[in-house]
């Protein structure tokens, strides 16, 4: 996805020109570096699964279901909830990222399936009928 110019433009120092950036999307003022090695690292530690096989890093991008992640969010929200109570930060950091999984695969879930167009059933009721409708005012 492009961004759009606003038209406006500033030169640097350097001589070279170019657009503002006001109004543009700021990834990178958005996300913090420390925040996704730290998640990378959770997501790597749990690529191993209980019978040895190995899956892959964005396996989680198939999805679960929205009660999965709901429920798995939760759980993990406890976790935290009394880690922080008890002041374990060293504890913490894992419980977060799991929460931030849990958090993410809902988002994507919510958000992938917006982009996608629905699929037309074809052994409904409504969609034989119309087709029928078709033929006859052909």
């Amino acid at each position: 996805m492009l961004t759009e110019d606003d038209g406006n433009m500033r030169t640097f120092d350097s001589g070279a020109v170019r657009d503002t950036s006001t109004d543009k999307l700021d990834y990178e003022a958005c996300l913090s570096p420390l925040v996704l090695q730290a998640f990378a690292e959770y997501i790597k530690s749990t690529r191993i699964q209980p019978d040895g096989n190995l899956r892959t890093d964005d396996n989680w991008q198939k999805g679960f279901g929205l009660s999965v992640w709901m429920k798995s969010k939760f759980r993990h929200f406890m976790v935290t909830w009394k880690l922080y109570r008890q002041g374990n930060t060293d504890e913490i950091v894992k419980s977060l990222c799991a929460e931030l999984f849990n958090t993410q695969g809902m988002l994507h879930e919510i958000l992938a399936k917006k982009l996608k167009k629905p699929k037309v059933n074809y052994e409904s009721k409504y969609y034989k009928l119309r087709e029928e409708m078709r033929q006859r005012n052909d």
